[in-house]
């Protein structure tokens, strides 16, 4: 009716009346101008998210002023690991402990020492998957429950204290096979050495990164 198209004018839809049956509405124009101010605005908040984070290896402090991670790491002192001597567990001791030492240092010296690192582990075995035929296991798994204390130094203050642990399993392809089964152990120690000193690395970062 035509009071109906009158009381949509009134209303104040100007451009209904431009629009003709089957035609879509016209999209509304962005000034250079306003495309501009968007562009900033998006690049501010963009800047302004990126200051709040901090990578957990990055080469700078999150102040910008004090020293960065791999400093504070390389002046980690990394005590001797307790093991009775001619064990398994002497020599995965020996393996974590290196494997900290190349992780503080990156391979080169190391700072003068500001913390110490204790650790203490010890090593677990259990079978599986045994053969229901002969009882023999077929796949074992591997084990390190592993303590640790950071002191600081100059205070003798224990300012991180915490437990970590690896599993890891092999498989025994054969009881004929006794060399296959020891180096399925062997590097089932490696593997779950590697676990640890990863674990405590993490750890120490996030302490020298979060002061907690």
């Amino acid at each position: 009716m035509w009071w109906h198209d009158k009381g949509r004018v009134l209303l104040g839809s100007p451009t209904r009346s431009h629009v003709g049956p089957g035609q879509a509405a016209p999209c509304p124009t962005i000034s250079p101008r306003q495309k501009l101010m968007r562009a900033i605005a998006a690049l501010a908040v963009a800047a302004l998210s990126g200051g709040c984070f901090q990578p957990l290896y990055g080469e700078q402090s999150p102040a910008g002023g004090g020293p960065i991670l791999r400093d504070q790491l390389s002046a980690v002192e990394v005590q001797q690991i307790f093991a009775p001597k001619g064990t398994d567990e002497a020599r995965i001791a020996v393996e974590i402990r290196n494997a900290l030492l190349y992780d503080f240092t990156g391979g080169g010296y190391a700072a003068p020492p500001t913390h110490r690192l204790k650790i203490a582990i010890a090593s677990t075995r259990a079978s599986i998957i045994v053969d229901v035929n002969t009882s023999r296991p077929d796949v074992e798994n591997y084990g390190i429950n592993a303590t640790y204390t950071l002191t600081e130094i100059g205070t003798g203050k224990v300012v991180v204290t915490g437990t970590t642990f690896a599993r890891v399993s092999y498989d025994i392809p054969g009881q004929e096979q006794r060399f296959a089964r020891v180096r399925g152990l062997r590097d089932a120690e490696l593997r779950a050495a590697k676990v640890i000193s990863d674990n405590i690395r993490s750890r120490l970062a996030s302490y020298f990164i979060a002061g907690t």
